[in-house]
C-alpha cells in the first residue's frame, strides 16, 4: 500500500481538495485498496484547542458538486514523525515544500514534492484563500491528481 499525504498551509482548501479528488480517482479505477490518502497543514492557524476547522465552504461546494462528502474532514497539522508514516508528501507551492522540510528536518528519502510538478507544465497551485479562484484551483488540482495517479499506476507495473 502506498501512503500519500497532501499538504498545504491550513488544510482547509487545497490539500483536502487534492485528498478527496485523488480518492475519487482511485475509487473510479478500483484502486482504493492500494493507497492510503490523507491531507495535513504546515501551520496551526486552522486548529483551535485541538479541534481542526472543517473544509472551507467554497471547496466543500465544489466537492459536493462532484458527489464527494468531506463533512468529516478537519484540519490537522503535519508532524515530524509523519515522515516515517507516508511514502509521498505532496505540497501545493514552494512555501509548503520549505515548511515540510523544516518540520521534518530535511528530506533524506526524497519524499517531498509539489502536485503541479506531476503535470506536463509544472507550476505551483495558487491558494484560493487569497486569490478567490476556487474553480481554477480545482482544475489545477484535478489535473495534478490525474497526472499523479497515472505516474503511480505506471510505476506499479
Amino acid at each position: 500500500m502506498q501512503k500519500i499525504c497532501f499538504v498545504c498551509h491550513g488544510n482547509i482548501c487545497r490539500s483536502p481538495m487534492a485528498e478527496f479528488i485523488l480518492k475519487k480517482i482511485l475509487e473510479e479505477n478500483g484502486r482504493t485498496e492500494d493507497f492510503l490518502v490523507v491531507s495535513k497543514a504546515t501551520s496551526t492557524e486552522e486548529i483551535y484547542r485541538g479541534q481542526g476547522n472543517p473544509v472551507y465552504p467554497p471547496v466543500r461546494e465544489i466537492l459536493e458538486g462532484l458527489g464527494i462528502d468531506c463533512s468529516k474532514k478537519r484540519a490537522c497539522q503535519l508532524q515530524k514523525e509523519d515522515y516515517e508514516k507516508y511514502d509521498y508528501f505532496i505540497g501545493m507551492d514552494e512555501r509548503n515544500r520549505e515548511n515540510m522540510k523544516r518540520i521534518f528536518g530535511g528530506d533524506s528519502e526524497g519524499k517531498v514534492s509539489l502536485l503541479g510538478d506531476y503535470t506536463e507544465h509544472p507550476h505551483p497551485i495558487a491558494d484560493p484563500w487569497y486569490t478567490g479562484e476556487f474553480r481554477s484551483c480545482y482544475e489545477d488540482i484535478r489535473k495534478g491528481c490525474e497526472a499523479l495517479f497515472a505516474q503511480l499506476s505506471e510505476s506499479a507495473r
